[in-house]
């Protein structure tokens, strides 16, 4: 099994305005494969969606890290591609997280097995663009899976944004990162090493949970934690549906420092 996974056919985009300028691929490792979409060039950045695909806000902030200098590639976990987000659509994606193996959902202390396939993207986006590292970010669902990515050295500029996985019921869930002991203990390790973590979310994002202060328990000083108020109850996508410019901004700054040795 190739360490780095194979890239096969192109794929037709269903929308080709909609994806100018990207890329469509089959990623296939250990025996799962997903679409993924690569635009750009400079450092990698792996961008995960969230709930319930790529819609076009998620489009529009990859654009924006594609134009500050960096190669993204972004997977199709589950949904579509640049369809816009509507009650029923969100209900269907989440059903099939729910029912998907390569997600855990609810379990504590287990890692989801998605993240093994999203590290084995990683290290082909680093081998084929070169650089110190790369980056991930994930959001909502797919928050820790960059959390995850630490795994592999090559993850330098891991982004969580309004973590959510696993669903936050119950105390224990809402604590949880989503994460086996000896992967938490590595991902802690890597962090004590030098390793930093940027984490946004909204100050009411109850999907978040409690999982900012055990990022900050367990990781110290170097979970670096941007929070914004809250203006309504349905406040949640910090990157992409109720978008915080500042908060694009953030992590587009810590991107820099990290891949490109550029300070904001």
């Amino acid at each position: 099994m190739p360490a780095h996974g194979t890239f096969g056919v192109v794929v037709t985009p269903p929308d080709a305005a909609t994806l100018a300028g990207w890329n469509a691929r089959t990623f296939t490792f250990d025996g799962v494969t997903h679409v993924s979409y690569r635009k750009g060039s400079g450092p990698g950045v792996v961008v995960i969606h969230e709930i319930p695909g790529i819609t076009p806000t998620v489009m529009r902030f990859a654009d924006d890290i594609v134009a500050a200098g960096f190669t993204v590639e972004m997977p199709l976990l589950v949904g579509e591609v640049g369809r816009e987000p509507s009650g029923a659509y969100m209900a269907v994606s989440a059903t099939k997280l729910c029912v998907s193996k390569e997600f855990t959902t609810l379990a504590v202390g287990r890692t989801s097995p998605v993240i093994t396939w999203l590290r084995a993207l990683g290290r082909r986006l680093h081998v084929d663009v070169g650089g110190p590292g790369i980056g991930a970010i994930g959001m909502c669902f797919s928050g820790g899976f960059a959390l995850g990515m630490m795994l592999d050295d090559t993850m330098v500029a891991p982004v969580l944004s309004q973590p959510s996985l696993p669903f936050a019921f119950g105390s224990r869930r809402r604590s949880d990162l989503g994460l086996s002991p000896d992967d938490l203990n590595r991902v802690v390790q890597r962090a004590a090493d030098g390793c930093q973590v940027l984490g946004l979310k909204y100050s009411q994002d109850r999907l978040v949970g409690s999982r900012f202060e055990t990022l900050s328990d367990v990781l110290g000083e170097a979970f670096i934690a941007v929070e914004f108020p809250s203006r309504a109850k349905a406040d949640h996508s910090v990157l992409t549906e109720q978008r915080r410019d500042a908060g694009v901004a953030a992590v587009v700054a810590f991107l820099s420092d990290k891949l490109q040795g550029r300070r904001a």
